[in-house]
């Protein structure tokens, strides 16, 4: 697993949720962050390298980007490591 720098700009998606059994809505990512907004929830949460890590940063981007783990991967490794 390598180093996730290849996002010039932030974008925002809708998060795939492929099994259908994610509390995750939507995400943002840039080169040292992701923000991910969880349904019901009217705030979001940003996870950054400083905040969370950078193996965990990188590693919630490719589950982001995957629509597959993310919600479990925060619950169980980042949960209260977001930039506050």
């Amino acid at each position: 697993m390598g180093e996730v720098t290849w996002f010039e700009t932030n974008w925002e998606r809708n998060y795939a949720d492929i099994n259908g059994d994610s509390g995750v809505a939507s995400f943002e990512v840039n080169d040292e962050s992701i923000t991910v907004w969880f349904k019901g929830m009217q705030r979001s949460y940003t996870y950054s390298h400083d905040s969370a890590g950078q193996h965990h940063v990188d590693r919630m981007i490719q589950l982001a980007l995957s629509g597959d783990g993310l919600n479990s991967y925060i619950n169980h490794h980042a949960k209260f490591d977001y930039v506050q």
